[in-house]
Order: structure tokens, then sequence, then C-alpha cells
């Protein structure tokens, strides 16, 4: 029972977060695109949109995040403790009980986009719903693929991506 809530929880954590960044940066996104943008305002928003749907959206989230994070929510579901369950979609985003080199990337990587939405958030509109545009496009990409994978890990004997846990001693 214990790890049963311990995986649905880890994937409902992780897409609360995830659907909370969206609700967030929507609207400025769309106030920022109904104004009259100039050509370098639309080139500069459709550049930024490809670049993090393939950056964040491709190579962050579905070659990367999704696929581990899915398989850290499968793991909990079978053997999670009770610490593990309270915290589960921090231990399925790889801040512990996971490798060192996993874990000072997710520290990373978040202490990073904590830094762009401060830089973000000094931007005037138009700009900033531009950037947020692509971040959002990025968001949405990944969390279509963070819940195709969870699907995958939890109903397919072909899912095999790596939970990245720490080597036991």
């Amino acid at each position: 029972m214990l790890q049963a809530f311990a995986g649905i929880w880890g994937i409902a954590g992780v897409s609360i977060l995830l659907l909370s960044a969206i609700g967030r940066l929507l609207p400025l996104s769309l106030q920022a695109l109904h104004t009259e943008l100039t050509t370098l305002q639309w080139s500069v928003f459709w550049l930024f949109l490809i670049f993090m749907l393939y950056n964040e959206g491709y190579r962050g989230f579905q070659k990367a995040f999704s696929p581990r994070t899915a398989a850290r929510a499968r793991h909990l579901s079978q053997h999670a403790t009770l610490g593990q369950a309270i915290l589960a979609p921090f231990f399925c985003m790889g801040y512990f009980h996971t490798t060192r080199k996993r874990q000072i990337i997710s520290i990373s990587i978040t202490c990073t986009v904590v830094a762009l939405i401060i830089l973000f958030h000094f931007l005037p509109q138009p700009w900033r719903g531009i950037l947020d545009g692509g971040v959002v496009g990025g968001l949405i990409w990944g969390i279509i693929s963070f819940w195709i994978c969870c699907w995958k890990a939890w109903f397919s004997d072909e899912f095999n991506s790596s939970a990245e846990l720490p080597q036991q001693a």
C-alpha cells in the first residue's frame, strides 16, 4: 500500500510542479502575444520557441528527465521506504537516493532554472512573455513526455530506463 502511494504521489507531485509552472507562465506569454509585436519580436519568439522545444522539451525532458523520473516512480511503487514515500516527488526528480552525479546535476539544473526565473522577472513585456512562450512550449512537451513515460513504466514490460539508483555496497 505504501509503495503504491509513493509511486502515485511521485508522479502526481512532479506533474503538479510542471502544471503549476505552465499555469503561471502561460498568461504572461499570451499577454505578450496579444500585443502588436515587431518583426524582430516575432522572430525572437519563434526562434526561442523552436530552441526550447528541442533543448528543453526533446533533449531535456523526453530523452533524459521523463524516462528517468518515471523509472524512479516505478521503483518507488515497488520499494519505497516511509521517508521516500513522503518525499516522493523529490525522490523522483533525483534530489536524494541517487548517484552523486545525478544529485549534483538535479540540484544544479534547479538552481539554474530559479536564476532564469529571477532574471526573466525583470524583463519588460513583451520580451518576458516572448521568452516565457518558449519555456511553456518546452514544459508542455515535457509533461506530455513524462506522462507517456510513466504509462510505459507502469504498464509495459519493454520500459528499461535507468532509475539512477546508488550502487549498493
